[in-house]
């Protein structure tokens, strides 16, 4: 809970040193000078934020701060290469605080009651994450970190010609970025759209990629950047054994990766999913180093996704954590996040569905979704092992394929989980044991519109359809 203290001195241990929690000490001074030599009476103190509606007092006062880095009417930023907390005496390097300011920064004074905190973060697991609405904008300082000058944008047809899209390609021409684009994805990405999206990457002389979208932009713009360097087929980097060792991985280009779905969890992932287009088999392609270096989580993204999409990449991140929770296999930490996340899709994807503006929701939702995606480190099962042929073959949507199938598996396999569902049932606050969780399923399912079998997902018969 942020604490806000008011009546303190400048004295007081509090402060004067770092404080690694939410608190705030309010303390009246009597003009810019007293509060600069007080500001700068300390030993500690690599980064300050001002917030005034005055730009030329910000400007005064934020060259004379003794500080590492000033922001101008936010402080929520922290760039993972910036030593953000220590002493004065080091300071990597003085960051322009002219660049900072605009006169589009209006401070603003919020209540408690009108906004949550709590919804922007940055986070270093399992990766470089900056969470929050409008975090977007940080894409040209995200590029900059990771050292890309001629980023290509991967995305798909879908997306390509959506507002979301041409803004961030606006954004990262202002940066002086360029505004390079491959779109030819399909739903399902195959080895095609690989070639032709590595032959537009060396062709435009690129050094890094940005994968923005859902599972398909994702998965495709992480494999860009993997295979843009490498000399063998991509199926000889499939996830087995120690195959990924195959790779040269000095070769391997950095990545940002900006989800604009709430589902797949592949920003966060260290592998794709390409469907083979030949034998319509669909292989886990791995590498540690396709993990992106930094990921944009931006609720605002999401706000335009339709109810269908937002259905089944909820329901792909609730099967993840879902299959995760079920597995045998030992992974305590795998075990907790996937509990979580199952509440948060529990809780906010109904009211993501009802209401594409509710951005509490959506911002919830992304985080389930990268939760599922960590959380199945401890692996999945029949509900995955079941929609991969399914959608590979027939080209449906991958979660709501995964939503179409739960119930069932989770009667197959009731002999084997029965114990651990019913303590899932008593912790997400549903009656009935598994019984009770089974029945949930399904009116969720219901809730979602998601089809209640695969003939109704236009899979009447996939053996002899094969």
């Amino acid at each position: 809970m942020p604490q806000i203290l008011v009546n303190v001195d400048h004295s007081m241990r509090v402060m004067r040193e770092e404080s690694f929690g939410p608190v705030v000490g309010i303390m009246p001074v009597k003009d810019d000078h007293e509060a600069l030599r007080l500001m700068n009476d300390s030993e500690f103190g690599l980064t300050a934020s001002l917030w005034t509606n005055d730009i030329a007092r910000a400007e005064r006062i934020g060259q004379a701060l003794e500080t590492g880095t000033v922001f101008m009417n936010r402080a929520d930023y922290l760039d993972p290469g910036l030593c953000w907390t220590g002493v004065q005496e080091y300071r990597p390097g003085r960051r322009a605080f002219r660049d900072r300011l605009s006169q589009s920064d209006t401070a603003q004074i919020l209540s408690s009651e009108e906004t949550d905190m709590t919804l922007t973060a940055n986070w270093s697991y399992p990766t470089a994450i900056r969470f929050g609405a409008g975090r977007i904008g940080e894409i040209g300082e995200a590029c900059v970190a990771l050292g890309m000058k001629r980023p290509l944008l991967v995305t798909d047809r879908g997306l390509a010609g959506l507002p979301i899209t041409a803004a961030t390609l606006d954004l990262m021409e202002a940066a002086g970025l360029g505004r390079a684009m491959f779109s030819e994805v399909d739903p399902n990405p195959n080895e095609k759209n690989l070639e032709s999206g590595v032959k537009a990457y060396k062709a435009g002389g690129h050094d890094g990629v940005i994968a923005f979208g859902g599972g398909s932009g994702l998965d495709l713009g992480k494999m860009v950047a993997f295979m843009a360097g490498q000399t063998r087929p991509v199926w000889d980097y499939e996830d087995v054994g120690d195959w990924w060792t195959r790779a040269d991985s000095d070769a391997i280009a950095p990545i940002i990766a900006v989800p604009t779905t709430a589902g797949t969890g592949s920003e966060v992932g260290r592998a794709s999913v390409i469907t083979n287009s030949v034998t319509h088999e669909k292989k886990i392609i791995f590498h540690p180093k396709v993990l992106p270096g930094i990921v944009i989580s931006d609720p605002e993204l999401t706000v335009g996704m339709p109810k269908p999409i937002t259905a089944g990449t909820g329901m792909d991140a609730f099967a993840h954590c879902l299959e995760a929770y079920c597995s045998p296999h030992f992974h305590p930490m795998s075990q907790g996040i996937a509990i979580e996340g199952m509440r948060l899709v529990k809780t906010y994807l109904p009211r993501a569905y009802e209401n594409g503006s509710d951005l509490e929701a959506r911002a919830n939702m992304l985080a389930a979704a990268a939760m599922g995606a960590v959380a199945f480190q401890k692996g999945l099962g029949a509900i995955h092992a079941i929609s991969h042929p399914i959608g590979a073959v027939f080209g449906t949507h991958h979660g709501t394929t995964n939503a179409v199938v739960m119930q069932e598996v989770l009667t197959f396999n009731r002999a084997a989980i029965e114990g651990r569902i019913e303590e899932l049932a008593n912790f997400l606050g549903i009656s009935g044991g598994f019984d009770g969780f089974h029945g949930f399923v399904g009116e969720l399912n219901s809730a979602l519109g998601i089809p209640r079998n695969l003939s109704e997902l236009g899979v009447n018969d996939p053996i002899s359809t094969r």
